[in-house]
């Protein structure tokens, strides 16, 4: 259990440092001769109209690496998850309560449903890494409802009032710099648990070899097959980043913008406008605390299955399947 939780909030610590450096790799200023290219962490300009926009906004720099919004709001979160584990496990008691009790539950509740996935075998080399994804993303998915995260920072006088154009706080996972760090460590940590599991060649005839017991000419002519069959998961397994990352930032961006648009719903007159702004997101909430929970499981079950793919035998396999 102890070292669970250390292995935790280890990991929340380098997911976080990730996505500080890939949100500092920005364009370099070009020069008046050359147009601007768009980056991930600073892509081109939007109009007013189009409603939140994709990048996270830069609040001050570190050196020369840019703290965009949705970066604090990761640093908050990890602090935050850091700070209760480490007053949950203080004082370990036999007969845990209160805040050890909430941690307990929580921890033992995730190993037990990811066992069933992995394996018993496998559980006690992964745990920490699936734990910390489901945890992290949850809270900081529920974090991004918090009343003033996107609606107090910098911004301008318009005729509907004051419009914030530089929150001082934005949804961590709606910035795909988070997401796609996340994915990126999990890709790495699958490639040494495959080489692990299976050693080189075990890990290509798992992705190249033939399937079965075949002779004779049938035997060449699955090879075959099942070679290309490799190649097609080695492209799946390299665009697998690509649609984690995409798939936990474009739902959290989605519900980021209906909860903007449900608050800019009624603009005039000024009392309707700061009344419904209160109300009408209300509904919204409920459905994005489930939206941010089922999208945590949903990235956590992903990456516990990809592992189990690649990890576990078929001995193994069997020997859940009679249990």
């Amino acid at each position: 259990m102890v070292k669970s939780v250390r292995l935790i909030k280890i990991t929340v610590l380098l997911m976080v440092l990730a996505g500080l450096s890939l949100a500092g790799l920005q364009a370099q200023p070009a020069s008046s001769a050359a147009p601007s290219v768009p980056t991930l962490a600073q892509p081109a300009p939007e109009p007013e109209s189009a409603g939140l926009p994709t990048s996270a906004s830069t609040v001050f720099h570190i050196g020369p690496f840019p703290v965009t919004n949705s970066m604090l709001v990761t640093w908050i979160v990890a602090l935050g998850i850091i700070v209760f584990a480490r007053y949950a496990t203080r004082t370990m008691k036999d007969v845990p309560d209160g805040a050890q009790n909430v941690w307990e539950f929580l921890v033992e509740g995730l190993h037990d449903f990811l066992e069933e996935i992995v394996g018993t075998s496998l559980i006690q080399k992964t745990f920490w890494f699936f734990a910390t994804i489901f945890i992290f993303i949850c809270v900081t998915n529920w974090f991004g409802l918090v009343p003033g995260v996107g609606t107090i920072g910098w911004g301008v006088q318009t005729e509907h009032g004051f419009e914030v154009t530089r929150p001082w706080l934005r949804g961590g996972n709606a910035d795909l710099n988070m997401t796609f760090a996340m994915a990126c460590i999990f890709m790495l940590l699958w490639l040494i648990w495959a080489l692990q599991a299976n050693g080189v060649w075990g890990f290509l005839l798992h992705i190249f070899g033939p399937q079965g017991d075949n002779h004779g000419f049938m035997k060449y002519a699955m090879i075959v097959v099942f070679f290309a069959v490799g190649v097609i998961e080695v492209v799946s397994i390299a665009f697998r980043p690509i649609s984690l990352s995409f798939r936990l930032f474009g739902n959290m961006f989605a519900g980021e913008n209906l909860m903007e648009a449900m608050s800019h719903l009624i603009r005039h007159p000024a009392w309707a406008r700061a009344l419904c702004s209160v109300i009408i997101p209300i509904p919204f909430y409920f459905m994005e605390l489930l939206v941010g929970f089922v999208q945590a499981i949903v990235f956590m079950l992903l990456t516990a299955g990809f592992t189990a793919v690649i990890c576990m035998h078929d001995d193994e396999a069997h020997a859940k399947e009679r249990h």
